[in-house]
């Protein structure tokens, strides 16, 4: 294999995405391994390696002993050609070895359109894809991520889900293998000892009827299967594993920098984030731990950038402590310090002018719709004078580029709220006029929105998505209203969003539908190089499944939701009151002001939801 590999890497773009040997990389004896964990990214090398739960997660399963946990990519269009005209089988980075050959095959699943890559995965190793075509111990196949929250798209292909975060699921998961494999187990008994493991989701333990409109009319509960499984979290942050030795990639990837993770879970509610719901409750790093860290990372790795990661960075308490020791490491050591995930109602002007010393970049705020009575539904607590506040502050300390998100198609949005975002705009630009310390390189606001996705787990589940018909004429009437040199717009396309909106709210049925896709050539769905929409709706086709249904239709609020069995910590009662209050046009007040009583801090042992 390593021969035939060596001919085929020249004649590849990027060859340093498949042949390993990074600095840091884990390597070990086989003969002292009893467990081999191939770990599938369902992408390329240069994302995956940017991603900090495969990090974590890696070194975590390489800490046990007789487990060896090897790295596995999706290849890039020209190697899977090469692949399969010569029959090469997907193999893993550190060893070469095919991943057939591994006893476990993790996937961790972020984006919902990287289903076609996971087939696509399994078939370039030569894998069944079908979880019950795959009747030994051997090729157990398990995922988690975010998407696995709601599974069911993957259900017919993944042996079984580990929900929430890993730390410590996977360890017991890993040690029970090799406990089954000591053992001779069967597939079933350790199916059903694994399904016993809390935050751990078998779904052929759970049978999906459906009435004749389509709507789910049952699940049914099999081998004694739990009705909800609820996700699992890491309480001790402090304590919790933390790759310092990180992989230094052989090539440039998406997030060429060190990582550091300041808390997890986020107090703001906002009614449209998967994330802000899912990761809750809120549990945070102290400032002597991450200094720490962050030094040992950069020592090892040699990196010259370092980011302050979390979903909210700025609602870190700990922030100018940390910041106050971090800047003169990094201005000494020459590394570029990056804190980005502000927010404009708290955003520091001593930070701004601290980090100014270090690197001077442009400014990113999401105020996700252009009044502030959308503001208002979709909870964003974020006010239009905290936000020129901001602008005004940022301009005044030399600041001239901006960027703005928003999102098109939020519940209750209308026309007046899209000609919104233009009225925001150009305000921003008035406030530059005003309050620039530094007019000669000009004003560069980049204004983009997105297309709303409802997600599950979260008070906009129930809710329908636009057309992309209409998605696409409001972009085109807000383009119409920017009249000022100043202002870039750019809007994704809505095929993609629309797909994303299927799977994200999907059911089992939809199995037949990535298998159909995949066959018809879907891979690498997340690249405008390789997305091609009439692919997938030819299958939609095939398998004579409408994309409405799970889209314009909309959900009841008494509707059986596939994801019902899953359980992120946050109680369904609390979901719908959050959505009574988004019509009512009303604001709920972040964790810190007035709990909510969402239910998240039920999952700790001692509460506590303060970063």
């Amino acid at each position: 294999m390593t021969e035939l590999l060596q001919r085929i890497l020249p004649t590849v773009q990027k060859p340093a995405r498949y042949i390993g040997g990074e600095y840091n990389e884990i390597i070990k004896d086989p003969a002292q391994i009893r467990v081999q964990v191939a770990f599938c990214f369902p992408d390329t090398y240069e994302i995956g390696m940017s991603n900090v739960g495969m990090r974590i997660l890696y070194g975590v399963m390489n800490e046990m002993d007789g487990v060896w946990c090897q790295r596995v990519f999706a290849p890039w269009g020209d190697m899977e050609s090469a692949m399969r005209q010569h029959n090469l089988p997907l193999w893993a980075l550190e060893s070469k070895q095919p991943v057939k050959d591994f006893d476990m095959i993790a996937f961790t699943v972020g984006y919902e359109m990287c289903y076609s890559n996971i087939l696509n995965m399994l078939d370039l190793a030569g894998i069944p894809l079908y979880a019950n075509q795959r009747t030994g111990l051997k090729n157990i196949v398990f995922a988690g991520g975010v998407c696995a929250f709601n599974p069911e798209p993957l259900a017919d292909f993944i042996d079984f889900f580990s929900l929430g975060e890993g730390e410590e699921s996977t360890v017991e998961i890993v040690s029970l293998y090799d406990r089954a494999k000591a053992e001779s187990w069967t597939k079933e008994q350790f199916l059903l000892e694994v399904s016993k493991i809390p935050g751990v989701y078998v779904p052929s333990f759970y049978r999906h009827e459906y009435k004749e409109d389509g709507t789910l009319a049952a699940i049914v509960l099999e081998n004694g299967a739990p009705k909800t499984v609820t996700k699992r979290i890491v309480e001790d942050l402090d304590n919790a594993y933390w790759p310092t030795k990180m992989i230094v990639p052989s090539t440039e990837i998406v997030h060429d920098r060190a990582n550091l993770e300041v808390f997890r879970g986020c107090i703001r509610g906002c009614r449209f984030c998967q994330a802000g719901f899912s990761c809750r409750p809120v549990r945070k790093k102290s400032p002597d731990v991450l200094y720490r860290q962050a030094v040992e990372t950069m020592v090892d790795s040699g990196h010259n950038e370092i980011t302050l990661s979390s979903l909210s960075t700025s609602d870190y308490r700990g922030l100018k402590e940390l910041t106050d020791r971090m800047i003169p490491y990094c201005e000494a050591n020459h590394i570029n310090l990056s804190v980005p995930s502000l927010r404009a109602d708290n955003f520091s002007v001593e930070l701004m002018h601290k980090l100014q010393t270090v690197r001077k970049s442009g400014l990113t705020f999401a105020p996700e719709a252009g009044t502030q009575r959308l503001r208002d539904v979709i909870n964003k607590n974020l006010s239009e004078e905290e936000i020129l506040t901001t602008c005004a502050n940022a301009f005044s300390g030399g600041w001239n580029n901006v960027k703005l998100y928003f999102m098109l198609g939020l519940p209750t949005e209308t026309d007046e709220d899209v000609l919104g975002i233009a009225e925001l705009v150009y305000k921003v630009i008035q406030t530059w006029k005003e309050k620039a310390s530094n007019k000669k390189r000009g004003l560069r606001v980049h204004v983009a929105t997105a297309y709303f996705v409802p997600k599950p787990h979260t008070p906009f589940q129930w809710e329908k998505q636009i057309t992309p018909e209409e998605y696409l004429r409001r972009c085109r009437l807000l383009k119409s209203h920017f009249y000022s040199k100043s202002i870039e717009y750019n809007y994704h396309g809505p095929d993609l969003s629309r797909l994303e909106a299927v799977f994200a709210r999907g059911d089992r049925r939809l199995g037949a539908v990535i298998a159909e896709a995949m066959k018809n050539g879907a891979r690498l769905d997340g690249w405008d190089e390789y997305f091609n929409y009439a692919k997938w709706f030819d299958a939609f086709n095939t398998c004579g499944i409408d994309p409405n249904f799970y889209t314009v239709r909309g959900y009841g609020e008494e509707e059986i939701l596939p994801w019902d069995t899953i359980d992120v910590g946050i109680s369904k009662k609390f979901l719908l009151k959050e959505r009574k209050r988004a019509y009512e046009e009303t604001a709920t007040p972040d964790c810190r002001e007035n709990c909510a009583g969402c239910g998240a801090a039920c999952l700790l042992k001692e509460v506590s939801c303060d970063a």
